[in-house]
């Protein structure tokens, strides 16, 4: 299985691409999309653009998105949830399932502790992913959303397993 991790940004939005298969997690590729030009409607563009060539490049099968926290400014809180609209929009135009995890879900996962920092979230991610060169803390964020939705996945693949075993 491989899956995209992506943590929405207007500036920049990192993504993370990991391979599963059982309880081995390897690193593909990370980085950045940097959105470009001076207007909100060409940003958006061109983290789509970025984007959806990541997507066609490494061919993911599943994607997770971090999930949007509302904060003091209203105004921020709605630019970026346009940025999480184009980081949901382009896997799933893709044909790809989206999983959608709060930032705390995503290091309590990773980390042990749901109010981890960046810094404590990029040394568990270079734990999990040794050799990894990560292109920077969004890239980090990126592929702690995918480690995170590939063990939710597998603790849910298990408990499916265990309850068809219960029935048969």
């Amino acid at each position: 299985m491989r899956v995209i991790g992506i943590d929405p940004g207007l500036r920049n939005m990192g993504w993370g691409v990991i391979d599963v298969t059982g309880s081995r997690v390897t690193h593909v590729a990370n980085g950045v999309c940097k959105s470009l030009g001076t207007d909100l409607a060409t940003r958006l563009l061109s983290l789509h653009d970025q984007l959806t060539d990541v997507v066609r490049v490494h061919a993911p099968e599943m994607a997770a998105v971090e999930q949007t926290f509302v904060n003091r400014d209203g105004a921020g809180t709605l630019k970026l949830g346009q940025a999480r609209g184009i980081a949901m929009l382009v896997p799933a135009r893709a044909g790809l399932p989206v999983g959608e995890y709060a930032p705390n879900a995503v290091k309590k996962t990773v980390v042990g502790v749901g109010h981890a920092d960046k810094k404590q979230v990029d040394h568990m991610v270079r734990m999990q992913l040794p050799g990894a060169e990560i292109a920077g803390p969004d890239a980090a964020d990126a592929l702690a959303i995918a480690l995170c939705h590939a063990w939710h996945g597998r603790t849910a693949d298990r408990l499916q397993q265990a309850l068809q075993r219960a029935g048969a």
